[in-house]
């Protein structure tokens, strides 16, 4: 037996396996319903996805890509409106909670990281989105990954921020240590956000869903990943690795993948930082140079030279050699 899967808590999916092109589907009848817009313009609603009721936060309505906002585990969306709020002027911002998540209706099972995006990509169905922008953190940054290689022309670019899963997160007890040193260095305010929603998804559910989450692969996923992507990183995050490793992994990694370091910051970046974050994914998206700007805390530091989102990313790289085809 494979040491790895002794004791596991759950079934394993098998990561080997291609991943499966997924078709899209539009929900039949009416599946949305919006409350009364607060007054900077958001809206909360909910749509019928595989027979669970999913809620949702909207943005005011506005040109440009949509931006959907994908929450880690155990938690739901809420603590990521503090930076998509700050993206309002660049699309259409939504923010929704998974199915078993949040304000969303329950599962008979926590959702795996598959399961849980083929429920995005219903989401965005739902709501009519034909090509998003995916800014993901934790958990969010797996199946946002998963939806960019199941359907690649429907993610427009990828925003991972602290990107967890894999070797650095292995085994669970090391993971597990490194979540309890995040939770000493996060906002304190970060509590009041996080504590109902980990409560309500239950201590059982959480420990099998972390699980699932530290045998993602997240490497093989980002090196191979086939849209423009950007990875967001926390120099006070405990579940990413150091420096050294981060430049292994950009050898590996397309021309057409960014790193950025936030210097000050822990896991929920987009929580304790979001003015630094919208920023340097404003500076992204719009083709900018990413600098830092002085008047938010911590410090942007881009690891990678700017790139154009019109160059044609090359082939896939070998996560054993670093080249490309």
């Amino acid at each position: 037996m494979d040491r790895a899967r002794e004791g596991s808590l759950m079934p394993v999916p098998s990561w080997r396996s291609p991943l499966p092109r997924v078709v899209r589907r539009r929900p039949a009848g009416p599946a949305r319903s919006r409350t009364t817009a607060d007054d900077e313009g958001w809206h909360e609603g909910w749509l019928d996805v595989d027979g669970v009721r999913v809620f949702y936060r909207q943005g005011p309505t506005s040109d440009g890509v949509p931006i959907v906002h994908v929450h880690g585990f155990a938690i739901s969306g809420s603590y990521l409106m503090p930076t998509a709020r700050r993206l309002v002027d660049l699309g259409t911002n939504v923010v929704p909670d998974l199915p078993g998540y949040g304000r969303s209706g329950r599962t008979p099972r926590p959702l795996g990281i598959p399961e849980l995006a083929r429920n995005l990509q219903g989401i965005l169905d739902g709501l009519g989105m034909d090509k998003v922008v995916l800014v993901g953190n934790s958990m969010g940054c797996a199946v946002s990954l998963e939806v960019a290689h199941a359907d690649p022309g429907r993610v427009h670019r990828l925003v991972l921020v602290s990107p967890a899963g894999g070797l650095q997160n292995q085994p669970l007890p090391r993971a597990l240590r490194q979540l309890a040193a995040d939770v000493g260095r996060e906002s304190r305010h970060m509590a009041r956000v996080a504590v109902p929603d980990y409560v309500d998804f239950g201590a059982v559910n959480a420990l099998r869903t972390f699980q699932e989450l530290t045998r993602f692969p997240a490497l093989e996923r980002l090196v191979t990943v086939p849209v423009p992507t950007i990875a967001v990183l926390g120099d006070r995050d405990p579940l990413m690795p150091g420096p050294r490793r981060v430049r292994e992994v950009q050898v590996l990694a397309h021309d057409h993948i960014a790193v950025v370091l936030i210097q000050g910051a822990a896991h929920a970046i987009n929580f304790s930082h979001p003015g630094q974050l919208a920023n340097v994914i404003r500076a992204w998206l719009t083709d900018q140079e990413i600098v830092d700007d002085p008047a938010e805390p911590g410090t942007a530091r881009p690891l990678t030279p700017r790139r154009s989102s019109g160059d044609d990313p090359p082939g896939p790289a070998d996560p054993a050699t670093g080249t490309a085809s």
